[in-house]
């Protein structure tokens, strides 16, 4: 009855739920590592726009205010040099801003933007992209290199041993085989997982007793253990372990049959700078996590194919919006003006459309 939900793709087809991102959207829809780093109203280094970029410069100023995800990505930048990739890329840029050492400037992430072209077609064209899928495709293609990563170094180690041992019979066969559906399981599992990936529980709730199980079951009764009879009952879906980063995704554009083409959803959405998960199981691991909102991506326009992406973040208790190569210091006050409209004809709006929380501990 577990299941894995995550702000990027599925690693299983067997245990995996899918999006984090959809499930939200069904339901409703610290110090900085060096001094150069501390972002305010007058001390920003901003990723300037490379021809129609502003859904990747917006994903990725969110993510750079992610701590734990910087932390991960400047501390691959000091390990040893491998191909470029589009990690790599991403390492460097990181690394641009965090050892900048200009009050103020602008840092256009051409190779980021060139590698990004190179390895995904989808992205090799001045079109108007959606940060969504943009933010998925970067963390899916991030846990692959690692994933591969490990894989070889694995397989490095093993030759290692094979070529080492003495060739002593049993004893080096039983050691190798040992453990070893263990070993792949863990090597599946990368920073990226363990910042961004949690775990989703079904729940069974019978309707006359009040007994919660955690058993499947596809008809509209269920035999109760405790009434010892079949029982109507209830199904939902419980957070058993929460991420370190929270990503939230608002479905903002619909399908619209009679229009042939997605349309902007403006609906208003309150998003709380402060967030505690309610739907959590009886056996969760951090039941009473808090999370902090540290960014939000905001689409600004009418639909998916016209507009454009800005970036709330906050740093050091500011909170700043970045419009590629333009910042400002904003009030806290001033984040409701993206909630959404009240009314819900689609319009032309602000409103967020990807919500970043991290967790206080």
């Amino acid at each position: 009855p577990e299941t894995i939900f995550t702000v990027f793709r599925p690693m299983s087809k067997d245990n995996h739920c899918g999006y984090m991102t959809h499930i939200i959207c069904a339901c409703m829809s610290s110090h900085i590592l060096h001094q150069s780093l501390i972002c305010s109203f007058s001390n920003c280094n901003l990723v300037a726009q490379f021809g129609n970029t502003c859904y990747c410069n917006s994903v990725l100023q969110a993510l750079y205010f992610c701590r734990p995800f910087r932390e991960k990505v400047l501390a691959y930048k000091i390990q040893p040099r491998r191909k470029e990739s589009l990690l790599t890329c991403l390492a460097d840029l990181f690394n641009s801003i965090a050892t900048q050492k200009k009050k103020v400037g602008v840092i256009p992430p051409k190779k980021f933007i060139s590698r990004l072209r190179k390895e995904n077609e989808l992205f090799d064209n001045y079109m108007q992209q959606d940060a969504h899928e943009f933010l998925n495709y970067l963390l899916n293609t991030i846990a692959d290199l690692l994933q591969e990563e490990k894989s070889q170094e694995r397989q490095q180690n093993g030759k290692v041993v094979q070529n080492g041992g003495s060739g002593s019979g049993g004893g080096g066969g039983s050691g190798s085989s040992t453990g070893e559906g263990e070993t792949e399981e863990k090597t599946q599992q990368t920073w990226v997982h363990e910042i961004f990936q949690g775990t989703l529980t079904n729940e069974t709730r019978c309707l006359n007793c009040e007994a919660v199980s955690q058993r499947r079951w596809s008809e509209s009764e269920y035999y109760c253990e405790q009434c010892r009879s079949k029982q109507e009952a209830q199904k939902r879906m419980r957070v058993k372990k929460l991420p370190m980063i929270l990503a939230l995704h608002l479905k903002r554009f619909k399908y619209m049959d009679q229009l042939h083409r997605y349309t902007k959803l403006s609906y208003r959405v309150v998003f709380p700078l402060e967030l505690r998960l309610f739907n959590t199981s009886g056996d969760a691991t951090n039941p009473d996590r808090l999370y902090d909102l540290v960014a939000v991506v905001v689409h600004c326009g009418s639909g998916p194919n016209r507009g454009h992406y800005i970036t709330i973040v906050k740093s050091h208790g500011f909170w700043l919006l970045f419009d590629d190569d333009i910042v400002e210091k904003i009030d806290a006050q001033a984040i409701e003006e993206f909630y959404g409209l009240t009314s819900d004809i689609s319009k032309n709006s602000e409103s967020g459309y990807i919500l970043f929380y991290q967790s206080r501990d």
